[in-house]
C-alpha cells in the first residue's frame, strides 16, 4: 500500500540548506510526481542528496557518490527502482549512519540510478539504454515498491543503535 505523500508547500525559504544546490527552483519541481527528490550536486559530482517525506516530516540525506566505472559492457540494477542500466549509469551512494555508528565512521550504501531519477524511470518519463525485463506489476505497485525500498534505506541510515 502506498504512503500518502506529505510534501510541504514549496517555498524558496523552506528549502535552503548551507551549501546545497537544488536541482530546480522549488516551485518548478513536480512534487506530486516524486516519491523522493534525489539529485547530484552539479558543483560537486561526488555529492548527492535524497529528500523525502518520512515519518510525518521531510528528511534529507547527504550522500557520497562513488566514481562510476567507465565500462558499458556490463549492467547493474538500481536498488530503489529496479531499473537496469549500463554499469556506468549505476552509482554506489553511501550515507553516514546516525548516532554513535556515524560518529565511528560507519556508512550504509546502495547501488542506485546514477542520476537518482528513479521516480521518472518508474513512471516511464526517463528510459534506460538497456532493455528492461517485463514487469507484471501495475504502476501503483511499482511506485509502492520504490517507496518501500527508499524508506527502508532511510530507516537503516537513520537507525542509531
Amino acid at each position: 500500500m502506498r504512503r500518502e505523500k506529505a510534501w510541504p508547500r514549496p517555498s524558496a525559504a523552506g528549502y535552503r540548506a548551507k551549501g546545497v544546490t537544488l536541482p530546480a527552483r522549488p516551485e518548478e519541481i513536480p512534487w506530486d510526481r516524486r516519491e523522493f527528490l534525489g539529485w547530484r550536486d552539479p558543483k560537486a559530482p561526488g555529492r548527492a542528496y535524497l529528500v523525502l517525506p518520512y515519518d510525518g516530516e521531510v528528511v534529507g540525506l547527504a550522500l557520497r557518490a562513488a566514481p562510476s566505472p567507465k565500462s558499458r559492457l556490463r549492467s547493474n540494477t538500481c536498488g530503489f527502482c529496479t531499473t537496469t542500466h549500463g554499469l556506468a549509469d549505476v552509482t554506489l551512494f553511501s550515507g553516514k549512519r546516525a548516532g554513535k555508528l556515524g560518529r565511528e565512521g560507519n556508512t550504509l550504501g546502495i547501488y542506485a540510478c546514477g542520476n537518482l531519477g528513479c521516480c521518472q524511470y518508474v513512471r516511464g518519463e526517463l528510459k534506460s539504454d538497456v532493455p528492461q525485463p517485463v514487469e507484471t506489476l501495475t504502476l501503483d505497485e511499482r511506485l509502492a515498491r520504490l517507496e518501500e525500498k527508499v524508506h527502508k534505506f532511510v530507516a537503516r541510515v537513520l537507525e542509531s543503535r
